[in-house]
């Protein structure tokens, strides 16, 4: 289930952001600009870009001169906007737009790069879903995963309290797949969701043995994927995860999985090429 960033951490990000940069104020732009004059700028893509982050964007600027006017608006997260596209008109104190200009770009950037890899990672990999990791940002969790699902990716777990996945070193410390879902199965009275790793076809059957709601294959090579399907043969859902490239996806999306998921989506997206530019 995808979580848009609330109003508080929005807010909490953008305090933290802005006191990092502007910290007692921006002595350049205080020399140069009056407190009182007005100035129009407008935000531009260089590059192909799903967007992410408008109203993040917009709320920088409000936090900052809470008479700015935005011109223009006319696109929405999750739209796919072409290369040298005007994306909104920004009307404000000059100051509140020079210092604002860096932290909303950086957030912008950052949120529509990873946008932008997401899609490219869905489209190779249809009929396959694309899920995202834990591989994040520390403190920026629920805006990378937000990116995500504007990219048409599906968010994974949000942490380690929502979701049950047993690991390399759950299974190690519990003697083995099946006594480690039984230990949660014991814990939830049959309740929850199990999901289980696994590097080795004989692990894969012990995880179906174990009763297992999604196995995930990780690391395998493609021969292994395909005879680790057939031997769970329906029994549960598939999950395979382990640095798969993009060039990957086609192969593995004629194969019978059900999810794909990619750590390189937040911690190895390149920032999207947007400027702000004064007229």
């Amino acid at each position: 289930m995808t979580k848009t960033p609330s109003k508080e951490q929005i807010n909490n990000l953008i305090t933290s952001a802005l006191d990092e940069d502007i910290g007692l104020g921006d002595i350049t732009s205080q020399s140069i600009v009056s407190p009182a004059e007005i100035y129009a700028a407008e935000v531009l893509t260089r590059g192909n870009i799903v967007l992410c982050g408008l109203d993040i964007l917009k709320s920088v600027f409000f936090k900052l001169d809470p008479d700015v006017s935005f011109l223009d608006d006319c696109f929405s997260d999750g739209d796919n906007i072409k290369s040298n596209t005007k994306i909104l008109g920004i009307k404000g104190k000059g100051i509140a737009l020079l210092e604002g200009e860096r932290v909303a770009l950086n957030i912008l950037q950052r949120l529509c790069g990873i946008a932008t890899l997401t899609k490219q990672y869905v489209e190779k990999a249809d009929p396959v879903q694309i899920l995202d990791t834990r591989k994040t940002t520390p403190g920026l969790r629920s805006f990378e995963k937000y990116a995500v699902y504007c990219g048409g990716g599906k968010n994974h777990r949000f942490g380690l309290y929502d979701a049950v996945l047993i690991k390399d070193n759950h299974i190690k410390v519990s003697g083995g797949i099946i006594h480690a879902v039984n230990k949660v199965k014991k814990r939830h009275n049959n309740s929850i969701q199990i999901e289980v790793e696994t590097t080795t076809l004989a692990e894969v059957r012990e995880a179906i043995e174990a009763k297992s709601d999604i196995i995930m294959l990780d690391n395998m090579s493609i021969e292994n994927i395909k005879k680790a399907v057939n031997i769970i043969d329906g029994r549960a859902c598939i999950e395979v995860s382990g640095s798969i490239s993009i060039d990957q996806l086609n192969m593995l999306s004629q194969i019978n999985i059900d999810y794909i998921s990619i750590g390189a989506l937040t911690h190895s997206s390149k920032a999207s090429d947007i400027s702000m530019n004064f007229l």
